[in-house]
């Protein structure tokens, strides 16, 4: 048994033969070819971490081109040598040198005989201004404005338009008790004369009932303002003595 396990033995057998290392040869290709052609075939059955492993990502974008650098301008300020109609010197020397040209005054335009000064187009022989002899057809001077509510008028001035005048009625309490003095009331006047509002200020109260009653019988002549007659919103002062 050990000579025929032995290569080196004196009897040894020989057992392999040329064909079977053929056979052997072509069934491991076959069985390597089919563990090649079996990923290829069923690439769902493998895992994706080896998929990741034959698949070659695609090499990256290239950057993006650097942005165009922004062009700067540089303004050279411009140095204006005529300022108010007056000649002004440079503060720096002028690398070089250019001529002045102002331009002509436009001509003036007017009539024949006409005043230096003058509206254009005007008459001949106006005067300075337009004082006298102005340009005919101006439009009138707008109307004055309307007043807008009653005018504040003082007492003593609306007095002065007083056409009626009905003395109080001294109350007998006041006189009993020796009051008098002065009742101030507030009063607004319509356009025709006639109090329309009438309201106490100050005074003796027992004197106000019998001052109000009397004020509101006064008529007064119409306040004209702009030649309109106007409200007027002033106040009235009766006097109650006792001696008169």
């Amino acid at each position: 048994m050990f000579n025929d396990l032995v290569i080196s033995g004196a009897n040894s057998t020989k057992t392999n033969k040329s064909w079977t290392v053929l056979v052997s040869t072509i069934i491991q290709a076959a069985i390597l070819g089919i563990l090649i052609l079996i990923p290829l075939i069923y690439t769902e059955a493998l895992p994706k971490g080896m998929l990741t492993t034959f698949i070659v990502p695609p090499p990256p974008p290239p950057p993006p081109p650097p942005p165009a650098a922004a062009i700067q301008r540089i303004v050279k300020p411009v140095v204006h040598l005529i300022k108010n109609g007056q000649m002004m010197a440079p503060t720096v020397i002028p690398k070089k040198i250019e001529m002045i040209k102002e331009e002509a005054a436009p001509p003036d335009v007017g009539v024949s005989g006409g005043v230096v000064g003058g509206v254009a187009g005007g008459s001949a022989g106006g005067v300075l201004g337009g004082i006298i002899g102005g340009v005919g057809g101006a439009p009138p001077p707008p109307p004055p404005p309307k007043a807008h509510g009653p005018v504040r008028i003082g007492g003593q001035v609306q007095a002065a338009n007083l056409l009626r005048m009905v003395q109080p009625v001294y109350p007998p309490i006041a006189k009993t008790a020796h009051i008098s003095g002065t009742v101030v009331l507030h009063a607004i006047i319509s356009k025709e004369g006639v109090i329309e509002k009438l309201e106490y200020v100050s005074g003796p109260p027992l004197l106000m009932k019998n001052a109000m009653d009397a004020v509101n019988q006064w008529r007064y002549r119409p306040t004209l303002l702009n030649g309109e007659p106007v409200e007027v919103d002033t106040t009235v002062s009766v006097v109650f003595t006792l001696g008169g």
